[in-house]
């Protein structure tokens, strides 16, 4: 018998349902402050069992509360996902079908790219040769606003890169449409899009930044892990998260999850939603 959520579980749900992802500091900080509201039983390392029993309860609803790393930074996140394959998803969504056009156009840009990455200028580019609707220059950087503002994409220096939400979410769909184009981390396994790359052509491996970080962290002569050629690429710096980190903003209204851009019809096979 699943054990029942109390109300300590549901307060998690409400805020997570809120923020749609928050980051593992966040997530401890949340477990905590619910339990001692709530008056329930808290123990730090818990947290993992405690989502599991929200999880339990949230299949029925096709949702479910995924945890992943972010590409970026290498930290852990937690994020409220939707794993529905029916077309309630897509009806239910905030995005006109040229935009959710647009959105598919970036995920082939990312996908198709060296760095993982897709430069404003290609987007616009985009933007004007939709099929269903095209759209003003304008209009494209207003829609690209919305992706980034509801965690579907991240901005640097004018390149977008999908979000570490995104790529939770859309793990289905992304490796069946680009199962040609991916490759996953050697360190960790997940789908490296933002990584350095083992330049022996009989190799190949990829390795997110934040991992090469750490796989190589005090070595002054990195080699690849799979091949042991020399590795060429700068080591980047570990990642070290802020002392302290705020809790995530109490979900005391509105309290629906924000719409998936994309549907997981991914069981398609074609480029096409």
């Amino acid at each position: 018998m699943a054990r029942p959520m109390g109300d300590s579980h549901r307060r998690f749900l409400q805020t997570i349902m809120s923020n749609g992802i928050i980051d593992g500091s966040q997530a401890k900080a949340l477990h905590k402050h619910c339990c001692d509201v709530a008056g329930a039983n808290y123990s730090q390392d818990r947290l993992d069992e405690f989502i599991d029993v929200i999880n339990l309860h949230l299949q029925p609803m096709f949702m479910h509360i995924r945890k992943g790393m972010s590409e970026e930074d290498g930290l852990q996140y937690y994020a409220l996902v939707n794993t529905a394959e029916t077309e309630v998803t897509r009806m239910s969504s905030d995005y006109a079908d040229n935009e959710l056009e647009l959105f598919r156009k970036i995920m082939d840009l990312v996908a198709e790219s060296d760095n993982g990455t897709a430069s404003s200028t290609d987007i616009l580019n985009c933007g004007d040769a939709l099929l269903s609707k095209k759209l003003k220059k304008k209009e494209t950087e207003q829609v690209l606003n919305k992706f980034v503002q509801n965690k579907w994409l991240t901005e640097k220096h004018g390149e977008y890169s999908l979000s570490t939400r995104c790529i939770m979410e859309m793990e289905p769909y992304l490796r069946t449409i680009y199962q040609d184009l991916l490759k996953n981390c050697h360190v960790c396994d997940n789908i490296a899009f933002q990584c350095q790359m083992c330049e022996n052509p009989d190799c190949g491996i990829r390795m997110h930044l934040p991992c090469v970080a750490r796989y190589f962290r005090g070595r002054s002569d990195p080699h690849c892990p799979a091949c042991n050629e020399f590795w060429p690429h700068e080591i980047p710096e570990m990642h070290r998260p802020p002392a302290s980190q705020s809790q995530p903003s109490s979900a005391k209204e509105n309290t629906a999850p924000r719409s998936t851009p994309l549907t997981s019809q991914a069981r398609r096979s074609g480029r096409r939603l």
